[in-house]
């Protein structure tokens, strides 16, 4: 009897796993083979081999990864800017133009501004919060748009619905970064989205052990872009495959729990005195609270906020916590914290990052699974401190 599974937390689980199970194993082995006997195939994408991204480690976690999204198809990859670059490349050639959302992760913002035309590809950034201004950016060769769940690190919602209907009013491939929601929170191809793109490092894994990225949605579209990457190379390595394969499974629990405690952490820093501005998406006090709650089952553990008294404030405030630690990067076990203008967006300008709104005294928090209480006590005697 063919299984099928109806909610998330079971896709996790038993989605895209071998059936029959591998030799009765019940974890996914580890397949760490370069090359596979070759058995009659007649394409060169479909020969198997280690960098083609084909390996039963890579099969089992493409199967997952699109039944978690309700996508056609899937791929990994490397990283999560191997998985932009390369559909951004696979969609783009030379004369083409790109609309993107003005307020975006820094790797992807230095990709697009210092990348894309040295292939001759051009862009214009849009305001993600105003879709009666998109048109005018509109070229014949315009291909694409590309925009983030929730913006990095602003926590800003674009009006994502429209960004759908728009593409398909101009023939464009929508794509979009689902890194900060998870398919917990938002699930892209179920609202008409080409394309979701994910940086597996973040929650996906959520263990800080890993670099990998994702490619979710139409089947055409993953075809093309996976015959790109097998040309650049981005393939992922097996034993990354199986941690992440791994980190997936306990994906519903953790960003549940994260969501619940970025809440309560967010709840709690607005309403202090020493914190002047607070992004946060489930707060009603967010200016697209009403539209979140619309798209998302769940708000993400990351929030950024910004203190009375500066840079200086700010990175006293930082020293003087116990238990976040200070490092780039998202979605893990641990409670993370950083300043974005030093590490996420630090290869953006200053002039940049403050026209878009990210000053050098942002911080951004990316909450864990400790005890909410005790992260809360711990901010609490740091800002008293």
């Amino acid at each position: 009897m063919a299984k099928s599974y109806k909610h998330l937390e079971t896709k996790l689980i038993h989605a895209g796993e071998p059936d029959p199970l591998i030799n009765g194993a019940v974890s996914m082995p580890i397949f760490q083979s370069v090359m596979f006997e070759y058995t009659g195939e007649t394409s060169y994408h479909d020969l198997r081999y280690i960098r083609l991204n084909n390996t039963p480690n890579h099969v089992a976690l493409h199967e997952k990864l699109a039944a978690l999204e309700n996508a056609e198809a899937a791929l990994v990859t490397a990283s999560g800017m191997a998985a932009i670059s390369t559909s951004l490349l696979t969609l783009l050639s030379s004369g083409d133009h790109l609309l993107a959302q003005e307020c975006l992760y820094g790797g992807t913002h230095d990709f697009i501004t210092k990348d894309l035309a040295t292939f001759g590809i051009s862009f214009d950034f849009i305001d993600g919060d105003d879709p009666d201004s998109w048109k005018e950016h509109l070229r014949p060769t315009t291909r694409a748009i590309y925009v983030e769940t929730m913006t990095n690190p602003l926590l800003q919602v674009a009006d994502l619905t429209a960004v759908v209907e728009f593409a398909k009013a101009h023939g464009l491939v929508s794509l979009i970064d689902n890194t900060f929601a998870s398919p917990v929170n938002f699930r892209p191809p179920e609202w008409g989205f080409d394309l979701s793109l994910h940086s597996c490092t973040k929650y996906l894994n959520g263990h800080s052990d890993i670099v990998a990225g994702a490619v979710l949605g139409r089947a055409d579209l993953i075809e093309k872009i996976t015959h790109r990457l097998n040309h650049l190379g981005g393939s992922l390595d097996p034993h990354a495959c199986f941690l992440l394969h791994r980190g997936l499974k306990t994906l519903a629990v953790r960003v549940k729990y994260q969501n619940e405690s970025a809440f309560k952490i967010a709840q709690y820093l607005e309403t202090h005195p020493a914190v002047e501005t607070m992004n946060y998406p489930g707060l009603e006090t967010h200016p697209r609270n009403k539209r979140a709650r619309t798209l998302f089952d769940g708000f993400g553990g990351v929030l950024s906020f910004e203190l009375k008294g500066g840079v200086d404030v700010a990175e006293r405030f930082i020293q003087n916590l116990t238990l976040p630690i200070l490092a780039p990067s998202l979605g893990g076990v641990e409670t993370l914290i950083t300043r974005p203008a030093t590490t996420s967006h630090s290869g953006m300008s200053r002039e940049d990052r403050q026209a878009l709104g990210i000053s050098d005294s942002l911080i951004r928090v990316s909450v864990g699974i400790e005890a909410t209480e005790d992260v809360i006590q711990d901010f609490e005697q740091a800002l008293k401190a």
